[in-house]
């Protein structure tokens, strides 16, 4: 309406002054309700066209939506594991601080394998005290082998020797015997001597691998005992939150609550029409009226347009997808941040909100190689923008009046 009224102005209105004063057509006789049309069909047409136009113009190059929502992030409160709420630690609408404690499951389970896992490295440490008391023993073992040892050669040296003086005086099978036991004796040597080394190598490299092991099963222990422990990642407050002991709860079925974190606020996320894909960019000013905050103009700035359209989301399945199913438009997501701080303080979140998107052309506008028309219609394209901005003010006015009185809410 706003856009016709303008047009008419420029169109209709000289038509009719032409009629009036020069021509001496008068409403009422010459120009009445039966003759309006043929009498002022210059000026009636051309403010059609006119308004066709400039409406347009408008909406095309400042794109204008309904579809746009305060956001804010959220956080789902869930356990990583399955099991039965043994404790609850906070209400619902309680606020809480990062790392608190929300609820824990029960952990007999758990506190079970940390005992098991602490009993081992205790026995790991017990064999390896009674590895060091075996190798002592080794010790004693080598020495002892060595001295039977020693013991056998010279017995065998005795032996050669007397048999190389007179071969009559010891037997040939004696010194054989004596060859014999000199090999045992050497071979219980290499026993007990490889049996400190496989003690040493059990204490320096076998027990602390196993120990290792063990101190890792341990911690593992103590990490799943942790995480029957449900904990806040973030600040904020707890919503949705109805645990109370004895319920099951499954990550894959069934959440525990809702955490809105404190930082939550995100800006707003609005759905322009696919139509204006080519106008929308990243940096382009903004303007918003919210629910929330009746009678307010918030400005904005784009800063994120998103490169695709979430109707013609594919993904795979075991049913190839109709394109049919895709026939609702989907809109372009677009991200808007306000142009100050402290402008979202008092705009719930989730409220809903009118935006409007203007297109800036300041640099074209500065380029030296611009040609006159484009300089003109740029210009134009810039000045339409305030009819716009009119048309936003006015919604502001009457969104209170249209929510509170005509819908009835």
């Amino acid at each position: 309406m706003l856009e016709f009224l303008i047009c008419s102005m420029l169109t209709i209105l000289p038509d009719f002054l032409f009629r009036r004063y020069v021509q001496g057509k008068r409403i009422g006789r010459e120009i009445n309700l039966y003759s309006m049309w043929f009498e002022l069909r210059w000026g009636i047409t051309a403010c059609v066209i006119l308004t066709v136009s400039l409406i347009t113009l408008i909406f095309y190059y400042h794109p204008s939506t309904k579809n746009v929502t305060a956001v804010f992030r959220t956080v789902t409160i869930l356990p990583e594991r399955n099991g039965r709420v043994a404790e609850v630690f906070v209400g619902t609408n309680e606020k809480v601080a990062a790392g608190a404690p929300l609820f824990r499951l029960d952990n007999k389970e758990q506190h079970a394998a940390l005992e098991t896992a602490r009993r081992r490295v205790a026995e790991i440490d017990a064999e390896t005290a009674v590895a060091k008391t075996e190798l002592a023993s080794a010790d004693g073992l080598i020495a002892q082998a060595e001295g039977a040892y020693q013991q056998a050669l010279d017995e065998l040296a005795t032996q050669v020797e007397l048999n190389r003086r007179n071969p009559n005086v010891v037997a040939k099978r004696e010194i054989e015997r004596r060859q014999v036991t000199v090999d045992a004796r050497k071979g219980a040597l290499d026993a007990a001597i490889s049996n400190k080394q496989t003690l040493e190598t059990k204490i320096s490299t076998l027990l602390p691998a196993q120990k290792a092991s063990a101190q890792a099963t341990l911690a593992q222990a103590q990490v799943e005992l942790d995480k029957t422990i449900i904990r806040a990642g973030t600040a904020g407050m707890v919503q949705q939150f109805a645990l109370r002991p004895g319920d099951i709860v499954n990550p894959a079925i069934r959440s525990a609550g809702i955490l809105v974190p404190d930082d939550r606020r995100i800006g707003l996320i609005a759905g322009f029409g696919q139509i204006e894909a080519q106008v929308m960019k990243p940096g382009m000013i903004a303007e918003a009226t919210c629910i929330g905050k009746p009678f307010t103009i918030i400005p904005m700035v784009v800063t994120e347009v998103q490169q695709v359209i979430a109707t013609g989301q594919i993904r795979p399945t075991d049913q190839l997808a109709d394109v049919q199913q895709m026939a609702r438009p989907g809109t372009l997501t677009t991200f808007l941040e306000p142009l100050f701080m402290g402008e979202f303080s008092d705009i719930p979140p989730g409220s809903s909100c009118i935006a409007n998107a203007y297109t800036r052309n300041h640099d074209q506008l500065q380029s030296p190689d611009i040609s006159t028309s484009r300089w003109l219609f740029l210009h134009m394209v810039d000045a339409v923008g305030l009819v716009h901005a009119m048309i936003l003010r006015l919604q502001a006015l009457l969104l209170p009046v249209q929510t509170l009185v005509l819908t009835g809410h």
